[in-house]
């Protein structure tokens, strides 16, 4: 070999110093880049989390205070029933003046025909003779049409009149229009609820969250002890 080709060999051998800090600092630079691409989306990540939790709790918060407003101004035990003049099934209209000076039922479901409704509402059917005995009136109350409550009344040969409340007037006045929850998430619809309204025109029991089983044979019970 010559001297000059001897001699371009020695300056850049494959391992020598230089080319081993060449290496090392494009290594490095490619590390960097990759930790700066994946940090970008980590904090954006995190960003959006942190906003999503915020949000979340902002939602409790306000859910909290409407659920704590209608409890707040829900009827109670004890005060006067208020009015009410709606439709009822065949095509009468049915209003609390109607009942002065008797005990009135009113049992809120959530819609007609449906399982626990039919059965609360074949329930109270089969006591009617009993309430009437009592000196107390059965109403029942939902926000079905008209229609649907008197194709209820035919289908399962209900014996107690049922009122139709579309706009909700009532079923809010009385407290059984409200926040519900299913799989997980909230809305609005009827609390099943019974009012027991005494002769006096106050309203002597309240029932929230009703089981249907056995229950109209307690409020049976309560209009009779009145």
């Amino acid at each position: 070999m010559s001297k000059t080709s001897r001699k371009k060999s020695s300056k850049t051998p494959s391992g020598s110093p230089t080319s081993k800090k060449k290496a090392l600092k494009t290594r490095a630079s490619a590390q960097t880049k990759s930790t700066k691409t994946q940090r970008t989306p980590a904090s954006k990540s995190t960003a959006t989390l942190a906003k999503t939790a915020s949000h979340g709790a902002a939602s409790k918060q306000l859910n909290s205070s409407k659920s704590a407003a209608a409890a707040k101004a829900a009827l109670t035990e004890g005060q006067k029933a208020p009015a009410f003049r709606l439709p009822r099934d065949g095509g009468g209209v049915a209003s609390l003046s109607d009942y002065a000076g008797r005990k009135l039922v009113l049992f809120f479901y959530p819609r007609a025909d449906t399982p626990g409704c039919t059965r609360e509402a074949i329930d109270f059917t089969r006591l009617a003779g009993a309430f009437t005995a009592a000196g107390t009136a059965v109403l029942g109350v939902s926000a079905d049409s008209l229609k649907a409550q008197e194709k209820f009344r035919d289908k399962q040969s209900l014996g107690v009149p049922l009122i139709s409340d579309e706009k909700h007037e009532m079923l809010e006045a009385y407290g059984a229009w409200g926040e519900k929850s299913m799989y997980g998430k909230s809305f609005l619809g009827i609390l099943r609820t019974t009012v027991l309204v005494g002769s006096d025109g106050k309203v002597a029991r309240i029932w929230r969250n009703v089981r249907v089983d056995g229950h109209a044979d307690q409020v049976l019970e309560a209009a009779r002890s009145l």
